[in-house]
């Protein structure tokens, strides 16, 4: 077993502190070679290093362009059709439907694609669907509305690909294209094409990738097909879209590495210059005044975003991105933040119950958790199986009993468990009405009678979870004393931004720190800030720790005793008034 770092075993939180970086046998070298070609610190090029970059990758990850990145789209199947459809219907100036999802991915390609469209001479109609009332994916209603509204072309985005029946509707009515990125089963639906690198067929590589980044490749792909035969010249400015691939890719956890690192890079920026009025009013009403960061669309707009399409109109978040009006983008913008606080109310009304739940099935034996309650709300029990599973580590799904008696839920998995195949083998096993997934996440629904029978189910095929600790291992990226924590060495990380799913913000260990100053903040109390101080004394560091609460690592940073501490956590450059200064945000902690 790997010796924990600094020799934490079990921190004030539980957690065993690992070293993140495997030991390889020319690791000093590789990062040293690093370090020089980049002019960065050893220690940045140890982290670059351990991401798995090479000295001759190095330059690229820390300016990823699209230029050097983005594929060939005819190199998505179904491509070149879905590019020649949209390129037709621009010439015949057709009205085209989209249906989208309710969440940001889904919200994002459809104002992608409805702007790209309506700037080109179409009519474009949106339809999101209900969660509560319509659920997830196409329903023959809302496809045979928008049809019935003059739409002859209809896409599906971030939806389609496991709806071969609803879209059975319009045969022969209109024709139907796919752009989706959701894992398929079987063949792609009859339709005139289907674009989702996740399909069995597809050899792109690129399934990494959102619906909302599929929606930009189509929208090049077109451009191209327009270019190429009507010698288009004037186009829409589709870098100026890229703040909504950016958004989506971060909110749909969407691996930070190679295209998307550079969809994300570019995106931010564009978001910076805050010419989307929507997103703006948004970031105002979220009092953000930085530039925009993965943290912000992760923690800030994400939520905001997606709350209208949990638990009231689903598309809000669609209204907002696409609105011109900067009088109405407010209003639209406060009513998504006062949705997301009612939100965060249901959920929290929730989460207590499941916990105690979740703790009862622990103690009976169970591998995996599955929760469910009469009046759970359907449209956060997936926030709430994510909140249960970070903090005791299993699988976990949470569920609505609905007044017909039927249960519908999400669930959310640990890594090397996969969740999304269980689901479809229950489904396939008859213990489902519906099911489906990936390794990280999955929805389901099935009747009251089958909920023992599908839980005994998911405990046969994620047994090994009875195996995991009931806490995460805390991955350490490095170690540091506090002297060394400088603005200059947090300037250097930042160059590793974005981070998110695939590229992981660092986490150092400051060794042995002394906590000279700490005050509570913020509504309640609840962020710890400190000053703290090195154990030889010199410069000070300034602190935060968020949702202290009552917990054994605040009352040991309170403790005014003077012990030595060693802290885990995030190293950040700030900038206040015009001022930069590193700060330390602490994610745990341990005696030293």
């Amino acid at each position: 077993m790997a010796e924990p770092a600094l020799r934490v075993g079990a921190s004030l939180s539980g957690r065993r502190w690992l070293w993140s970086a495997q030991a390889h046998p020319d690791a000093d070298r590789l990062s040293a070679a690093i370090a020089q070609r980049c002019g960065l610190p050893e220690i940045v090029g140890r982290l670059l290093h351990g991401r798995g970059i090479s000295p001759d990758a190095a330059a690229l990850f820390l300016e990823p362009t699209l230029r050097a990145l983005l594929p060939d789209p005819s190199c998505l199947i179904g491509m070149d059709e879905a590019a020649a459809r949209l390129a037709d219907a621009v010439r015949r100036q057709e009205t085209v439907g989209i249906f989208g999802d309710y969440d940001v991915d889904g919200a994002c390609a459809t104002a992608l694609l409805a702007s790209v469209l309506r700037e080109l001479g179409c009519s474009v109609l949106t339809h999101v669907p209900d969660r509560v009332r319509e659920g997830y994916g196409p329903n023959a209603p809302a496809l045979l509305a928008l049809h019935a509204s003059g739409a002859s072309l209809i896409v599906c985005v971030d939806c389609g690909t496991a709806a071969p029946e609803p879209l059975a509707a319009l045969a022969g009515r209109a024709d139907v294209l796919i752009l989706d990125h959701h894992k398929a089963e079987g063949p792609p639906p009859p339709v005139l094409a289907t674009v989702n690198p996740n399909r069995l067929d597809c050899r792109s590589g690129l399934g990494s990738l959102c619906a909302t980044a599929i929606t930009f490749l189509a929208a090049v792909a077109a451009l191209r097909v327009l270019r190429n035969t009507n010698g288009l010249t004037t186009a829409p400015d589709l870098l100026g879209l890229l703040d909504l691939v950016a958004l989506a890719t971060i909110c749909d956890v969407m691996p930070l590495a190679g295209l998307n690192r550079a969809f994300v890079t570019q995106g931010l920026k564009i978001m910076a210059r805050r010419h989307r009025i929507g997103l703006n009013a948004l970031l105002e009403i979220a009092s953000v005044q930085e530039a925009p960061s993965a943290l912000t669309c992760g923690f800030a707009l994400g939520p905001r975003i997606n709350a209208g399409g949990r638990i009231s109109e689903a598309d809000l978040g669609l209204r907002l991105l696409l609105c011109q009006d900067a009088d109405e983008a407010r209003l639209l913008a406060e009513r998504l933040d006062a949705v997301n606080r009612q939100r965060r109310h249901v959920e929290a009304a929730i989460i207590d119950r499941a916990l105690e739940q979740a703790e009862t099935q622990i103690a009976a034996g169970h591998a995996v958790l599955l929760l469910s309650g009469p009046d759970w709300h359907q449209g956060v029990v997936g926030i709430v199986a994510g909140r249960v599973k970070e903090a005791l580590n299993r699988p976990t799904l949470v569920a609505a009993l609905l007044d017909d008696g039927t249960i519908k839920g999400s669930g959310r998995s640990v890594s090397g468990l996969d969740i999304g195949t269980a689901v479809i083998a229950a489904r396939q096993a008859g213990l489902l009405l519906t099911g489906g997934g990936h390794a990280m996440a999955a929805g389901f629904s099935l009747a009251a009678d089958k909920l023992a029978a599908f839980h005994a189910f998911l405990d046969e095929r994620l047994a090994s979870s009875r195996d995991l600790l009931a806490t995460r291992d805390l991955l350490i990226d490095g170690a540091l004393d506090v002297t060394g924590a400088t603005i200059e060495l947090a300037a250097h990380i930042d160059q590793l931004a974005p981070f998110g799913a695939g590229n992981e913000e660092p986490v150092f260990a400051l060794a042995r720190a002394r906590v000279v100053h700490a005050e509570r903040i913020g509504k309640g109390g609840n962020t710890l800030r400190a000053q703290l101080e090195g154990e030889a004394g010199g410069p000070r560091l300034k602190a935060l720790l968020f949702r202290a609460g009552d917990t054994p690592l605040a009352r040991a940073m309170e403790a005014r005793d003077g012990a030595r501490l060693h802290l885990a956590g995030q190293l950040r450059a700030e900038e206040w008034n015009g001022r930069r200064t590193a700060g330390f945000f602490i994610v745990d902690g341990a005696p030293a």
